[in-house]
């Protein structure tokens, strides 16, 4: 950020007064701006004992296979962005069960949602943002092709909680040494 968006007086970094980090603040108009982290929501959506997988046809990570997820709009919940990906990059309809992974992924300022859903009935296909969208078992996951290591512990800790047949909501930090 450059200018303020109030103003349009060239910003400065400093700490404001009764706060204790840097900010983007504005000087003439004391408007402060915040830069927050960005949210991602997807789900792990699962049909009989197989899971739904996109390949990317977007960087970043063009051709590996994720979850549909992705960034939250403004005005949605997180419920709502994850329905609303798994439509746009799997043109699949799902049931949320409930909040599985929570991700917190400080090396790139972000924090993730991923539910596990149900996928009622095998209809999915490709769209703008997925090149192929297939079902999976186990033993068929493509580990090293996955795009995002919170794709792979959600699938990793989904298969070990199948076994058992109880689904813990999963609270994890990523730090990039991952």
């Amino acid at each position: 950020m450059k200018y303020c968006s109030n103003c349009a007086t060239e910003i400065e970094i400093k700490i404001p007064q009764g706060d204790n980090l840097p900010r983007h603040t504005c000087p003439d108009c004391d408007s402060i701006f915040y830069v927050n982290p960005k949210v991602v929501a997807g789900c792990l959506p699962v049909f009989e004992d197989k899971v739904l997988l996109c390949k990317r046809a977007i960087e970043p990570r063009l051709g590996y296979w994720t979850l549909p997820a992705g960034f939250m709009e403004l005005g949605e919940s997180t419920e709502e962005a994850a329905l609303r990906e798994t439509m746009e990059e799997a043109n699949a309809k799902v049931d949320l069960i409930s909040l599985y992974t929570l991700t917190s992924i400080t090396h790139v300022s972000q924090v993730q949602f991923i539910y596990l859903a149900n996928l009622p009935e095998p209809k999915f296909s490709t769209s703008n943002e997925s090149l192929e969208v297939r079902l999976f078992s186990e033993s068929e996951i493509p580990w090293d092709e996955l795009a995002f290591p919170t794709v792979k512990n959600a699938l990793y800790h989904y298969f070990e909680d199948r076994k058992k047949g109880v689904y813990p909501l999963r609270e994890i930090i990523l730090t990039g040494n991952q």
